[in-house]
Protein backbone atom coordinates (compact mmCIF):
# COMPACT_ATOMS: atom_id res chain seq x y z
CA UNK A 1 0.00 0.00 0.00
CA UNK A 2 2.92 2.49 0.63
CA UNK A 3 3.96 1.77 -2.78
CA UNK A 4 0.56 2.41 -4.10
CA UNK A 5 0.44 5.17 -2.32
CA UNK A 6 3.67 6.73 -4.38
CA UNK A 7 1.89 6.23 -7.38
CA UNK A 8 4.29 3.64 -8.97
CA UNK A 9 3.65 0.62 -11.58
CA UNK A 10 3.24 -2.57 -9.41
CA UNK A 11 3.10 -6.14 -9.31
CA UNK A 12 2.34 -8.11 -6.43
CA UNK A 13 4.50 -11.41 -5.70
CA UNK A 14 3.04 -13.61 -3.75
CA UNK A 15 6.28 -16.10 -2.81
CA UNK A 16 6.76 -18.78 -0.34
CA UNK A 17 3.15 -20.32 -1.90
CA UNK A 18 4.77 -24.14 -1.48
CA UNK A 19 4.96 -23.12 2.61
CA UNK A 20 1.11 -21.52 2.40
CA UNK A 21 -0.04 -24.27 0.89
CA UNK A 22 2.16 -26.83 3.36
CA UNK A 23 0.49 -24.74 6.57
CA UNK A 24 -3.09 -25.01 4.99
CA UNK A 25 -3.48 -21.50 4.11
CA UNK A 26 -5.49 -20.74 1.04
CA UNK A 27 -5.10 -17.34 -1.25
CA UNK A 28 -7.80 -16.22 -3.75
CA UNK A 29 -5.06 -14.35 -5.72
CA UNK A 30 -7.68 -13.06 -8.49
CA UNK A 31 -10.06 -12.05 -5.50
CA UNK A 32 -6.82 -9.95 -3.92
CA UNK A 33 -6.01 -8.83 -7.27
CA UNK A 34 -8.97 -7.38 -7.76
CA UNK A 35 -9.35 -5.79 -4.77
CA UNK A 36 -5.92 -4.08 -4.84
CA UNK A 37 -6.11 -3.13 -8.34
CA UNK A 38 -2.90 -4.99 -9.59
CA UNK A 39 -1.54 -8.03 -10.81
CA UNK A 40 -0.92 -10.76 -8.40
CA UNK A 41 1.68 -13.36 -9.47
CA UNK A 42 1.81 -16.29 -6.71
CA UNK A 43 5.49 -18.05 -6.85
CA UNK A 44 7.54 -20.04 -4.86
CA UNK A 45 10.93 -18.85 -5.72
CA UNK A 46 12.75 -22.20 -3.61
CA UNK A 47 11.37 -24.14 -5.69
CA UNK A 48 11.12 -22.06 -9.05
CA UNK A 49 7.32 -22.27 -9.20
CA UNK A 50 5.79 -19.47 -11.08
CA UNK A 51 9.09 -17.59 -12.43
CA UNK A 52 7.59 -17.77 -15.91
CA UNK A 53 4.70 -15.91 -14.98
CA UNK A 54 6.23 -13.39 -12.56
CA UNK A 55 8.78 -12.99 -16.18
CA UNK A 56 5.91 -12.32 -18.55
CA UNK A 57 3.99 -10.39 -15.68
CA UNK A 58 7.09 -7.79 -15.88
CA UNK A 59 7.32 -7.45 -19.25
CA UNK A 60 3.60 -6.02 -19.43
CA UNK A 61 3.53 -4.38 -16.67
CA UNK A 62 1.57 -1.34 -16.44
CA UNK A 63 -0.62 -1.36 -13.70
CA UNK A 64 -0.50 1.72 -11.30
CA UNK A 65 -2.50 0.67 -7.92
CA UNK A 66 -4.86 3.21 -6.97
CA UNK A 67 -3.91 5.29 -3.85
CA UNK A 68 -5.19 3.07 -0.41
CA UNK A 69 -8.18 5.03 0.23
CA UNK A 70 -9.00 2.87 3.49
CA UNK A 71 -5.48 4.28 5.00
CA UNK A 72 -5.37 8.21 3.58
CA UNK A 73 -1.94 9.30 5.18
CA UNK A 74 -2.68 13.09 4.16
CA UNK A 75 -5.07 13.23 7.39
CA UNK A 76 -1.75 12.32 9.54
CA UNK A 77 -0.15 16.03 9.20
CA UNK A 78 -2.33 17.71 6.72
CA UNK A 79 -0.88 21.26 7.51
CA UNK A 80 2.82 20.01 6.45
CA UNK A 81 1.97 17.94 4.15
CA UNK A 82 0.26 20.18 1.75
CA UNK A 83 3.16 22.70 2.45
CA UNK A 84 6.04 20.00 1.11
CA UNK A 85 3.34 19.53 -1.66
CA UNK A 86 3.14 23.25 -2.82
CA UNK A 87 7.53 23.42 -2.19
CA UNK A 88 8.41 20.57 -4.24
CA UNK A 89 5.15 21.32 -6.97
CA UNK A 90 3.82 17.72 -6.39
CA UNK A 91 0.28 16.36 -5.92
CA UNK A 92 1.50 12.85 -4.13
CA UNK A 93 0.65 13.75 -0.06
CA UNK A 94 2.27 10.47 0.52
CA UNK A 95 5.42 11.40 -0.91
CA UNK A 96 4.83 14.47 0.78
CA UNK A 97 4.97 12.91 4.41
CA UNK A 98 8.18 10.64 3.67
CA UNK A 99 10.05 13.81 2.76
CA UNK A 100 8.88 14.91 6.14
CA UNK A 101 10.19 12.21 7.26
CA UNK A 102 13.34 11.22 5.47
CA UNK A 103 14.56 14.19 3.39
CA UNK A 104 18.07 15.20 5.57
CA UNK A 105 19.78 12.20 3.98
CA UNK A 106 19.02 13.56 0.22
CA UNK A 107 21.17 14.90 -1.90
CA UNK A 108 18.55 16.70 -3.81
CA UNK A 109 17.47 19.49 -1.68
CA UNK A 110 19.49 22.50 -0.17
CA UNK A 111 20.36 23.26 2.89
CA UNK A 112 17.68 26.22 3.10
CA UNK A 113 15.44 23.82 2.09
CA UNK A 114 16.15 21.25 4.84
CA UNK A 115 16.11 24.10 7.50
CA UNK A 116 12.47 25.70 5.81
CA UNK A 117 11.37 21.40 6.58
CA UNK A 118 12.66 21.26 10.02
CA UNK A 119 11.27 24.61 10.83
CA UNK A 120 7.57 23.39 9.27
CA UNK A 121 7.85 20.42 11.14
CA UNK A 122 8.31 22.52 14.34
CA UNK A 123 5.38 24.92 13.59
CA UNK A 124 2.79 21.88 12.94
CA UNK A 125 4.14 19.69 15.68
CA UNK A 126 5.36 16.89 13.49
CA UNK A 127 6.57 13.96 15.40
CA UNK A 128 8.10 10.89 13.05
CA UNK A 129 8.09 8.20 15.47
CA UNK A 130 4.51 8.89 16.79
CA UNK A 131 3.04 9.61 12.95
CA UNK A 132 4.66 6.63 11.66
CA UNK A 133 3.12 4.29 14.59
CA UNK A 134 -0.07 5.68 13.32
CA UNK A 135 0.32 5.31 9.92
CA UNK A 136 0.87 1.37 10.50
CA UNK A 137 -2.00 1.09 12.92
CA UNK A 138 -3.83 2.73 9.79
CA UNK A 139 -2.33 0.17 7.27
CA UNK A 140 -2.82 -3.15 9.07
CA UNK A 141 -6.30 -1.76 10.12
CA UNK A 142 -7.05 -1.33 5.93
CA UNK A 143 -5.34 -4.67 5.36
CA UNK A 144 -7.92 -6.48 7.50
CA UNK A 145 -10.39 -5.37 5.49
CA UNK A 146 -8.35 -5.91 2.23
CA UNK A 147 -7.71 -9.39 3.30
CA UNK A 148 -11.05 -10.23 4.51
CA UNK A 149 -12.39 -13.63 2.70
CA UNK A 150 -9.27 -13.98 0.82
CA UNK A 151 -7.52 -16.21 3.00
CA UNK A 152 -8.83 -18.53 4.26
CA UNK A 153 -6.83 -21.00 7.06
CA UNK A 154 -8.00 -24.41 6.78
CA UNK A 155 -6.07 -25.35 10.03
CA UNK A 156 -5.64 -28.73 10.82
CA UNK A 157 -2.48 -29.21 8.75
CA UNK A 158 -0.62 -26.54 10.53
CA UNK A 159 1.83 -27.17 13.12
CA UNK A 160 3.63 -24.90 14.94
CA UNK A 161 4.85 -27.15 18.03
CA UNK A 162 8.38 -28.30 17.00
CA UNK A 163 9.12 -24.91 15.66
CA UNK A 164 7.86 -23.44 19.15
CA UNK A 165 10.05 -26.00 20.95
CA UNK A 166 13.18 -25.58 18.88
CA UNK A 167 12.89 -21.34 20.07
CA UNK A 168 12.04 -22.04 23.76
CA UNK A 169 16.06 -23.40 23.49
CA UNK A 170 17.88 -21.63 20.43
CA UNK A 171 16.76 -18.17 21.74
CA UNK A 172 16.80 -19.61 25.79
CA UNK A 173 18.49 -16.42 27.81
CA UNK A 174 20.94 -18.82 28.82
CA UNK A 175 20.88 -22.53 26.46
CA UNK A 176 20.21 -20.05 23.84
CA UNK A 177 24.16 -18.26 24.13
CA UNK A 178 25.47 -21.44 24.98
CA UNK A 179 24.75 -22.99 21.70
CA UNK A 180 25.65 -19.75 19.50
CA UNK A 181 29.20 -19.86 21.48
CA UNK A 182 28.95 -23.78 20.71
CA UNK A 183 28.11 -23.17 16.75
CA UNK A 184 30.73 -20.28 16.61
CA UNK A 185 33.67 -22.72 17.76
CA UNK A 186 32.21 -25.26 15.35
CA UNK A 187 32.84 -23.08 12.38
CA UNK A 188 36.29 -21.68 13.40
CA UNK A 189 37.27 -25.35 14.76
CA UNK A 190 36.35 -26.05 11.02
CA UNK A 191 37.82 -23.26 9.23
CA UNK A 192 40.96 -24.56 10.65
CA UNK A 193 40.74 -28.61 10.64
CA UNK A 194 39.01 -28.83 7.14
CA UNK A 195 40.83 -26.18 5.21
CA UNK A 196 44.55 -27.46 5.99
CA UNK A 197 44.68 -30.01 3.30
CA UNK A 198 43.65 -28.17 0.55
CA UNK A 199 46.07 -24.71 1.96
CA UNK A 200 48.66 -27.04 1.99
CA UNK A 201 48.59 -27.89 -1.88
CA UNK A 202 47.42 -24.53 -2.93
CA UNK A 203 51.03 -23.36 -0.88
CA UNK A 204 53.22 -25.81 -2.24
CA UNK A 205 51.87 -25.60 -5.82
CA UNK A 206 53.08 -21.96 -5.81
CA UNK A 207 56.51 -23.41 -4.11
CA UNK A 208 56.37 -25.71 -7.08
CA UNK A 209 55.57 -22.93 -9.79
CA UNK A 210 58.42 -20.85 -8.46
CA UNK A 211 60.88 -23.23 -8.99
CA UNK A 212 59.92 -24.01 -12.14
CA UNK A 213 60.25 -20.60 -12.68
CA UNK A 214 63.33 -20.00 -11.56
CA UNK A 215 64.86 -23.24 -13.34
CA UNK A 216 63.26 -22.55 -17.02
CA UNK A 217 62.80 -19.16 -17.19
CA UNK A 218 66.01 -16.67 -18.16
CA UNK A 219 67.93 -15.26 -14.83
CA UNK A 220 67.05 -12.13 -14.92
CA UNK A 221 65.19 -8.77 -13.17
CA UNK A 222 61.91 -9.49 -15.02
CA UNK A 223 61.71 -13.04 -13.74
CA UNK A 224 62.61 -12.14 -10.16
CA UNK A 225 59.58 -9.60 -10.65
CA UNK A 226 57.17 -11.80 -11.95
CA UNK A 227 58.36 -14.69 -9.69
CA UNK A 228 59.40 -12.74 -6.01
CA UNK A 229 56.83 -10.23 -6.68
CA UNK A 230 53.50 -10.73 -8.83
CA UNK A 231 53.72 -15.02 -8.14
CA UNK A 232 54.64 -14.36 -4.25
CA UNK A 233 51.96 -11.82 -3.15
CA UNK A 234 48.93 -13.62 -5.40
CA UNK A 235 50.30 -16.89 -3.61
CA UNK A 236 49.64 -14.83 -0.46
CA UNK A 237 46.00 -14.33 -1.49
CA UNK A 238 44.73 -18.17 -2.51
CA UNK A 239 46.19 -19.89 -0.25
CA UNK A 240 43.30 -18.72 1.64
CA UNK A 241 40.51 -19.73 -0.77
CA UNK A 242 39.97 -22.55 1.18
CA UNK A 243 39.45 -20.44 4.55
CA UNK A 244 37.12 -17.73 3.01
CA UNK A 245 34.99 -20.60 1.55
CA UNK A 246 34.19 -22.37 4.42
CA UNK A 247 33.48 -19.19 6.51
CA UNK A 248 30.66 -18.08 4.00
CA UNK A 249 29.52 -21.78 3.72
CA UNK A 250 28.62 -21.63 7.06
CA UNK A 251 27.32 -18.19 6.84
CA UNK A 252 25.14 -19.02 4.44
CA UNK A 253 23.68 -22.07 6.26
CA UNK A 254 22.90 -19.83 8.87
CA UNK A 255 21.09 -17.69 6.97
CA UNK A 256 19.46 -20.15 4.80
CA UNK A 257 18.07 -22.29 7.86
CA UNK A 258 16.57 -19.02 9.79
CA UNK A 259 19.14 -19.07 12.28
CA UNK A 260 20.65 -15.71 12.20
CA UNK A 261 17.99 -14.13 13.08
CA UNK A 262 17.43 -15.77 15.74
CA UNK A 263 21.05 -14.63 16.95
CA UNK A 264 19.57 -11.24 16.24
CA UNK A 265 16.95 -11.80 18.48
CA UNK A 266 18.72 -12.68 21.33
CA UNK A 267 21.96 -10.36 20.63
CA UNK A 268 18.96 -7.09 20.84
CA UNK A 269 18.06 -6.85 24.45
CA UNK A 270 21.76 -7.17 25.03
CA UNK A 271 23.18 -4.40 22.86
CA UNK A 272 20.49 -2.18 23.89
CA UNK A 273 22.08 -1.96 26.95
CA UNK A 274 25.24 -1.24 25.46
CA UNK A 275 23.83 1.80 23.07
CA UNK A 276 23.06 0.12 20.55
CA UNK A 277 20.26 -0.17 18.70
CA UNK A 278 18.01 -3.37 18.09
CA UNK A 279 18.47 -2.84 14.98
CA UNK A 280 22.29 -2.77 15.12
CA UNK A 281 22.30 -6.28 15.25
CA UNK A 282 21.86 -6.90 11.66
CA UNK A 283 25.35 -4.92 10.58
CA UNK A 284 27.69 -5.81 13.51
CA UNK A 285 26.50 -9.27 12.79
CA UNK A 286 26.61 -8.87 8.94
CA UNK A 287 30.33 -6.88 9.10
CA UNK A 288 31.92 -10.72 9.79
CA UNK A 289 31.43 -10.78 6.00
CA UNK A 290 32.49 -7.22 5.42
CA UNK A 291 32.34 -3.49 7.56
CA UNK A 292 31.37 -1.48 4.00
CA UNK A 293 27.97 -3.05 3.12
CA UNK A 294 26.98 -3.30 6.71
CA UNK A 295 27.44 0.27 7.06
CA UNK A 296 25.38 1.06 4.13
CA UNK A 297 22.75 -1.29 5.76
CA UNK A 298 22.70 1.12 8.78
CA UNK A 299 20.58 3.54 6.63
CA UNK A 300 17.41 1.63 8.21
CA UNK A 301 18.21 3.03 11.87
CA UNK A 302 16.17 6.03 12.28
CA UNK A 303 17.82 7.18 15.56
CA UNK A 304 20.70 9.60 13.95
CA UNK A 305 22.81 8.62 17.73
CA UNK A 306 22.33 4.88 16.92
CA UNK A 307 23.11 4.79 13.43
CA UNK A 308 26.27 7.21 14.26
CA UNK A 309 27.41 4.58 17.28
CA UNK A 310 26.89 1.53 14.53
CA UNK A 311 28.80 2.97 11.68
CA UNK A 312 31.59 3.74 14.25
CA UNK A 313 32.01 0.20 15.85
CA UNK A 314 31.06 -2.11 12.80
CA UNK A 315 34.80 -1.87 11.51
CA UNK A 316 35.88 -3.41 14.80
CA UNK A 317 34.12 -6.69 13.99
CA UNK A 318 36.56 -8.90 12.38
CA UNK A 319 35.78 -8.91 8.90
CA UNK A 320 36.48 -11.44 6.22
CA UNK A 321 39.90 -9.71 5.78
CA UNK A 322 41.09 -10.33 9.07
CA UNK A 323 40.89 -13.84 8.36
CA UNK A 324 44.09 -14.39 6.64
CA UNK A 325 46.07 -12.24 8.63
CA UNK A 326 44.48 -14.35 11.79
CA UNK A 327 45.14 -17.52 10.80
CA UNK A 328 48.45 -16.88 9.11
CA UNK A 329 49.62 -15.67 12.56
CA UNK A 330 48.39 -18.33 14.50
CA UNK A 331 49.53 -21.13 12.13
CA UNK A 332 52.86 -19.56 13.33
CA UNK A 333 52.57 -19.58 17.11
CA UNK A 334 49.69 -22.15 18.21
CA UNK A 335 50.75 -25.64 17.74
CA UNK A 336 48.01 -27.92 15.71
CA UNK A 337 47.28 -29.70 18.92
CA UNK A 338 43.72 -31.17 19.76
CA UNK A 339 42.17 -30.89 23.45
CA UNK A 340 39.79 -33.83 24.54
CA UNK A 341 40.34 -35.23 21.21
CA UNK A 342 37.82 -32.73 19.06
CA UNK A 343 38.59 -29.18 20.32
CA UNK A 344 41.33 -28.03 17.86
CA UNK A 345 43.35 -25.12 19.60
CA UNK A 346 44.38 -23.00 16.44
CA UNK A 347 40.78 -23.09 16.10
CA UNK A 348 39.92 -21.67 19.43
CA UNK A 349 41.99 -19.18 19.59
CA UNK A 350 40.95 -18.04 15.87
CA UNK A 351 37.25 -17.85 17.58
CA UNK A 352 39.00 -16.18 20.76
CA UNK A 353 39.87 -13.11 18.59
CA UNK A 354 36.53 -13.03 17.03
CA UNK A 355 34.66 -12.49 20.48
CA UNK A 356 37.61 -10.15 21.62
CA UNK A 357 36.60 -8.02 18.17
CA UNK A 358 33.16 -7.94 19.32
CA UNK A 359 33.65 -7.48 23.26
CA UNK A 360 35.40 -4.28 22.12
CA UNK A 361 32.84 -3.29 19.77
CA UNK A 362 30.40 -3.32 22.48
CA UNK A 363 32.52 -1.58 24.92
CA UNK A 364 33.58 1.12 22.40
CA UNK A 365 29.50 1.85 21.56
CA UNK A 366 28.89 1.52 25.56
CA UNK A 367 31.39 4.30 25.81
CA UNK A 368 29.96 6.62 22.73
CA UNK A 369 26.14 6.00 24.20
CA UNK A 370 27.93 8.32 26.99
CA UNK A 371 29.47 10.80 24.78
CA UNK A 372 26.97 11.41 22.26
CA UNK A 373 24.27 13.56 23.39
CA UNK A 374 20.53 12.65 21.95
CA UNK A 375 17.24 12.11 22.55
CA UNK A 376 15.99 9.75 19.82
CA UNK A 377 14.96 6.68 20.16
CA UNK A 378 14.47 3.88 17.53
CA UNK A 379 12.52 0.42 18.15
CA UNK A 380 13.41 -2.80 16.65
CA UNK A 381 10.47 -5.35 15.29
CA UNK A 382 11.64 -8.38 13.06
CA UNK A 383 9.51 -11.54 12.45
CA UNK A 384 11.47 -14.79 13.00
CA UNK A 385 11.10 -16.47 9.91
CA UNK A 386 10.38 -20.68 9.74
CA UNK A 387 13.24 -22.80 9.86
CA UNK A 388 14.15 -25.05 6.87
CA UNK A 389 16.77 -26.66 5.85
CA UNK A 390 19.87 -24.57 3.38
CA UNK A 391 19.54 -24.72 -0.29
CA UNK A 392 22.81 -26.33 -1.20
CA UNK A 393 22.94 -24.99 -4.42
CA UNK A 394 23.04 -21.30 -2.82
CA UNK A 395 25.39 -22.20 -0.33
CA UNK A 396 27.80 -23.43 -3.15
CA UNK A 397 26.85 -20.54 -5.44
CA UNK A 398 27.89 -18.20 -2.16
CA UNK A 399 31.17 -19.97 -1.87
CA UNK A 400 32.36 -19.50 -4.77
CA UNK A 401 30.97 -15.93 -5.36
CA UNK A 402 32.53 -14.63 -1.98
CA UNK A 403 35.70 -16.79 -3.14
CA UNK A 404 36.01 -15.07 -6.19
CA UNK A 405 35.26 -11.37 -4.53
CA UNK A 406 37.97 -12.11 -2.43
CA UNK A 407 40.76 -13.08 -4.95
CA UNK A 408 39.51 -10.43 -7.48
CA UNK A 409 39.49 -7.70 -5.08
CA UNK A 410 41.78 -8.57 -2.67
CA UNK A 411 43.99 -9.62 -5.76
CA UNK A 412 44.52 -6.38 -7.75
CA UNK A 413 45.34 -4.45 -4.83
CA UNK A 414 47.94 -7.20 -3.56
CA UNK A 415 49.48 -8.10 -6.97
CA UNK A 416 49.76 -3.73 -7.34
CA UNK A 417 51.51 -3.13 -3.94
CA UNK A 418 53.50 -6.55 -4.19
CA UNK A 419 54.95 -4.87 -7.51
CA UNK A 420 55.48 -1.74 -5.87
CA UNK A 421 56.94 -3.75 -2.53
CA UNK A 422 59.76 -5.68 -4.64
CA UNK A 423 61.25 -2.62 -6.73
CA UNK A 424 61.29 -1.00 -3.51
CA UNK A 425 63.00 -3.96 -1.85
CA UNK A 426 64.85 -4.62 -4.86
CA UNK A 427 66.55 -1.15 -5.24
CA UNK A 428 68.34 1.08 -2.77
CA UNK A 429 70.10 3.82 -2.66
CA UNK A 430 73.50 3.21 -4.97
CA UNK A 431 76.45 3.96 -2.38
CA UNK A 432 74.68 1.65 0.02
CA UNK A 433 74.20 -0.99 -2.67
CA UNK A 434 77.63 -0.55 -4.26
CA UNK A 435 79.08 -0.06 -0.66
CA UNK A 436 77.60 -3.70 0.22
CA UNK A 437 78.75 -5.57 -3.10
CA UNK A 438 82.21 -4.15 -2.39
CA UNK A 439 82.33 -5.41 1.41
CA UNK A 440 81.17 -9.21 0.19
CA UNK A 441 83.74 -9.16 -2.62
CA UNK A 442 86.40 -8.83 -0.44
CA UNK A 443 85.04 -11.17 1.72
CA UNK A 444 84.64 -13.88 -0.67
CA UNK A 445 88.24 -13.82 -2.22
CA UNK A 446 89.11 -14.93 1.76
CA UNK A 447 86.70 -17.82 1.79
CA UNK A 448 85.97 -20.95 0.26
CA UNK A 449 83.27 -22.21 -2.41
CA UNK A 450 81.52 -24.06 0.67
CA UNK A 451 81.11 -20.60 2.51
CA UNK A 452 79.45 -18.70 -0.56
CA UNK A 453 75.79 -19.42 -0.14
CA UNK A 454 75.98 -18.41 3.24
CA UNK A 455 77.52 -15.01 2.22
CA UNK A 456 74.93 -14.47 -0.41
CA UNK A 457 72.16 -14.87 1.89
CA UNK A 458 73.92 -12.65 3.89
CA UNK A 459 74.73 -10.05 1.28
CA UNK A 460 71.13 -10.18 0.09
CA UNK A 461 69.89 -10.06 3.67
CA UNK A 462 71.82 -6.69 3.81
CA UNK A 463 70.54 -5.45 0.60
CA UNK A 464 67.04 -5.90 1.73
CA UNK A 465 67.54 -4.11 4.63
CA UNK A 466 69.19 -0.93 2.81
CA UNK A 467 66.58 -1.00 0.12
CA UNK A 468 64.57 2.05 -0.08
CA UNK A 469 61.57 -0.68 1.33
CA UNK A 470 64.21 -1.35 4.64
CA UNK A 471 64.78 2.25 5.12
CA UNK A 472 61.05 3.12 4.75
CA UNK A 473 60.64 0.01 7.44
CA UNK A 474 63.70 1.46 9.73
CA UNK A 475 61.81 4.84 9.58
CA UNK A 476 58.81 3.32 11.66
CA UNK A 477 60.78 0.88 13.96
CA UNK A 478 61.50 2.96 16.53
CA UNK A 479 57.74 3.71 17.44
CA UNK A 480 56.68 -0.14 17.00
CA UNK A 481 59.57 -1.63 18.71
CA UNK A 482 57.70 -1.75 22.05
CA UNK A 483 55.04 -3.38 19.92
CA UNK A 484 57.41 -6.20 19.04
CA UNK A 485 57.53 -5.54 15.68
CA UNK A 486 60.54 -5.17 12.99
CA UNK A 487 60.70 -3.02 10.30
CA UNK A 488 59.99 -5.80 8.10
CA UNK A 489 56.28 -5.77 9.51
CA UNK A 490 56.40 -2.51 10.06
CA UNK A 491 56.48 -2.68 6.06
CA UNK A 492 53.14 -4.58 6.08
CA UNK A 493 51.73 -2.23 8.74
CA UNK A 494 52.10 0.48 6.04
CA UNK A 495 50.83 -1.28 3.02
CA UNK A 496 47.90 -2.90 5.43
CA UNK A 497 46.25 0.59 5.23
CA UNK A 498 45.19 0.22 1.86
CA UNK A 499 43.68 -3.60 2.65
CA UNK A 500 44.42 -5.77 5.53
CA UNK A 501 44.54 -8.81 3.46
CA UNK A 502 48.10 -6.87 1.93
CA UNK A 503 49.44 -8.23 5.29
CA UNK A 504 49.95 -11.38 3.72
CA UNK A 505 50.84 -10.75 0.07
CA UNK A 506 53.59 -8.12 1.79
CA UNK A 507 54.98 -10.80 4.23
CA UNK A 508 55.18 -13.30 0.86
CA UNK A 509 56.41 -10.46 -1.67
CA UNK A 510 59.40 -9.54 1.32
CA UNK A 511 60.34 -12.81 2.53
CA UNK A 512 60.74 -13.61 -1.12
CA UNK A 513 62.88 -11.51 -1.83
CA UNK A 514 65.23 -12.31 1.42
CA UNK A 515 66.04 -15.66 0.29
CA UNK A 516 68.92 -17.29 -0.29
CA UNK A 517 68.11 -19.03 -3.48
CA UNK A 518 66.27 -21.55 -1.52
CA UNK A 519 62.37 -21.89 -2.10
CA UNK A 520 59.96 -22.38 0.64
CA UNK A 521 56.16 -21.54 1.31
CA UNK A 522 55.66 -18.51 3.38
CA UNK A 523 54.90 -20.11 6.41
CA UNK A 524 58.30 -21.91 6.62
CA UNK A 525 59.98 -18.70 5.68
CA UNK A 526 58.30 -16.52 8.69
CA UNK A 527 58.53 -19.59 11.21
CA UNK A 528 62.73 -19.08 10.11
CA UNK A 529 62.74 -15.96 10.71
CA UNK A 530 65.16 -14.75 13.18
CA UNK A 531 65.98 -11.57 14.89
CA UNK A 532 69.51 -10.77 14.55
CA UNK A 533 70.38 -9.19 17.80
CA UNK A 534 69.00 -11.88 19.50
CA UNK A 535 69.04 -14.59 17.48
CA UNK A 536 65.24 -15.46 18.52
CA UNK A 537 62.27 -16.14 16.38
CA UNK A 538 60.81 -12.86 15.10
CA UNK A 539 57.14 -14.43 14.97
CA UNK A 540 57.40 -15.38 19.18
CA UNK A 541 53.86 -15.71 20.49
CA UNK A 542 53.92 -12.48 22.23
CA UNK A 543 54.73 -10.70 18.70
CA UNK A 544 52.13 -12.77 16.89
CA UNK A 545 48.94 -11.88 19.91
CA UNK A 546 50.36 -8.34 19.47
CA UNK A 547 50.03 -8.06 15.71
CA UNK A 548 46.86 -9.47 15.72
CA UNK A 549 45.01 -7.09 18.10
CA UNK A 550 46.68 -4.29 16.00
CA UNK A 551 45.06 -6.37 13.03
CA UNK A 552 41.65 -6.28 15.11
CA UNK A 553 41.53 -3.19 16.06
CA UNK A 554 43.04 -0.61 13.42
CA UNK A 555 41.44 0.89 10.75
CA UNK A 556 42.85 -0.31 7.59
CA UNK A 557 40.33 -0.14 4.83
CA UNK A 558 40.37 2.94 2.62
CA UNK A 559 36.80 1.46 1.30
CA UNK A 560 35.33 1.90 4.86
CA UNK A 561 37.01 5.23 5.31
CA UNK A 562 35.16 6.27 1.68
CA UNK A 563 31.63 4.53 2.78
CA UNK A 564 31.89 6.38 6.40
CA UNK A 565 32.46 9.52 5.01
CA UNK A 566 29.61 8.64 1.97
CA UNK A 567 27.32 7.83 5.03
CA UNK A 568 27.69 10.35 7.10
CA UNK A 569 28.42 13.41 4.52
CA UNK A 570 31.34 14.64 6.68
CA UNK A 571 35.04 14.33 6.82
CA UNK A 572 34.77 14.48 11.21
CA UNK A 573 33.47 10.85 11.77
CA UNK A 574 35.74 8.57 9.88
CA UNK A 575 38.84 10.92 10.84
CA UNK A 576 37.55 10.28 14.40
CA UNK A 577 36.93 6.59 13.65
CA UNK A 578 40.50 6.43 12.00
CA UNK A 579 42.11 8.14 15.24
CA UNK A 580 40.49 6.23 18.20
CA UNK A 581 40.65 3.14 15.99
CA UNK A 582 44.37 3.26 15.55
CA UNK A 583 45.00 4.39 19.44
CA UNK A 584 43.30 1.73 20.61
CA UNK A 585 45.34 -0.60 18.28
CA UNK A 586 48.41 0.75 19.36
CA UNK A 587 47.70 0.73 23.04
CA UNK A 588 46.33 -2.50 22.70
CA UNK A 589 49.20 -3.92 21.36
CA UNK A 590 51.69 -2.60 23.39
CA UNK A 591 49.71 -3.72 26.47
CA UNK A 592 49.64 -7.09 25.51
CA UNK A 593 53.71 -7.20 23.97
CA UNK A 594 55.21 -6.24 27.08
CA UNK A 595 52.85 -8.56 29.45
CA UNK A 596 53.55 -11.44 27.28
CA UNK A 597 57.02 -11.19 26.18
Amino acid sequence: TQVADLGLPIILVLNMTDMAKKEGIDIDVDKLSERLGVQVVAISARNNAGLSELREAIGNATSIATQSEGADMHVLAPEAIDFVKSHIKTDNSYLALQLLHQHLPLNIFSSEDHELFEQKKKEHHFESSKLQAAETIARYRYLGTVLSGIVKDTGAARKFIFSDKLDAVLTHKVWGFAIFIAILFFIFNSIFSWSSYPMELIEYSFVWLTEFGHQHLPAGMLTDLLLDGVVAGLGGVVIFIPQIAILFAFISILEDTGYMSRVTFMMDKIMRKFGLSGKSVVPMIGSLACAVPSIMSARNIESWKDRIITIMVAPLVSCSARLPVYTLLISLVVPEKMIWGFINLQGLTLMGMYLISIFAAVIVAFIMKILIKAKEKSYFIMELPVYRMPRWSNVLYTMYEKSKTFVFEAGKVIIAISIILWVLATFGPSDRFEAIDKKYAAIEAQKDSTQISTLERDRSAEKLENSYAGILGHVIEPAIKPLGFDWKIGIALITSFAAREAFVGTMATIYSVDNDGEVATIRNKMRGARNPDTGLPVFTFATAFSLMLFYAFAMQCMSTVAIVYRETKSWKWPVIQLVYMTAMAYVASLIAYQLLK
